[in-house]
């Protein structure tokens, strides 16, 4: 039997650990979860996260009707509830709004892939929503074409959705992202991002799935995929504005076009050879 107090008081403390982190301004950010098949436990609208009670916690149904509680619920208690419909192994859901990983949110800027080890095993390929008015279902709705392949998403010009067995976990991922994010942009001042090879990117792979953690990118449907390239996601970039502008492709994510095809080697003459036929024939026409 679940200790619902307990999960209140959990609650409260990532809420604490939201505000302190700076994840949420004011009022911002929401927290949920999942406590029976059609029962919510949802923070207060209107109230800071930093600051909350067990007693400030409602109770709502899978429709968003509230069902217990002194204090109204959350007004973005639906897109939580469309992540459980859609995930039946999700008992917690965080949405909240990290400074850096928002940064990206409003640039609409992919997150690069490839980089830090700890971001390939625990998040691997976050997508950016396409952006809606936050509070309705259409809003709820954005998050259904990639809510099957990853726990967390970038809302566009929004914040953060991330998402777990346990309310600890759901949080873990907005932390590790916000982080990722913060690096990216003291790398890039510093005038440098390097890139993982495939190779290594795969090694990473290969331990996430050993330690049971699921990737796209290790799955039939993606094998031919460049796993550096956000290729997971790459179909919704028109639709939701993404494009890359602060950071470049990796290397082997790059087109790369054809060699032309020198006289010289058309003639079977290699570069070398043909550098000593010209000096031959300028050393012979001065001697001339």
């Amino acid at each position: 039997m679940q200790n619902i107090h307990k999960i209140k008081q959990d609650m409260c403390d990532i809420g604490r650990r939201i505000y302190n982190r700076q994840f949420a301004a004011a009022n911002d950010g929401n927290i949920t979860v999942r406590v029976s098949d059609n029962e919510v436990l949802c923070t207060p609208t209107l109230h800071c996260k930093g600051f909350l009670t067990p007693d400030d916690i409602s109770m709502i149904d899978m429709t968003g009707k509230q069902i217990s509680g002194r204090k109204k619920r959350s007004s973005e208690a639906l897109l939580h509830l469309e992540i459980y419909k859609q995930r039946q192994d999700i008992r917690s859901v965080v949405h909240c709004h990290p400074p850096h990983a928002t940064a990206f949110a409003i640039a609409r800027e992919p997150i690069p892939q490839c980089i830090l080890p700890e971001v390939e095993v625990f998040l691997g390929d976050v997508p950016i929503t396409k952006y809606e008015t936050p509070g309705g279902q259409a809003f709820a709705d954005t998050i259904i074409p990639f809510v099957s392949k990853t726990n967390i998403m970038i809302l566009a010009n929004h914040g953060t959705v991330s998402y777990g067995e346990t309310v600890e976990q759901a949080y873990w991922w907005t932390e590790i992202l916000d982080s990722y994010c913060r690096m990216l942009m003291l790398a890039k001042q510093l005038g440098n991002v390097s890139y993982l090879s495939q190779q290594k990117s795969q090694e990473l792979l290969d331990l996430k799935d050993q330690w049971g953690y699921k990737d796209p990118r290790n799955t039939p449907e993606y094998q031919d995929c460049d796993i550096c390239a956000n290729d997971i996601f790459r179909d919704s970039w028109a639709n939701s504005g993404v494009e890359r502008r602060a950071f470049e492709a990796p290397p082997a994510a790059k087109p790369t076009a054809k060699p032309a095809v020198s006289p010289a080697s058309s003639s079977g003459i290699n570069e070398e050879q043909l550098v000593k036929l010209i000096t031959d024939e300028v050393m012979r026409q001065m001697k001339a």
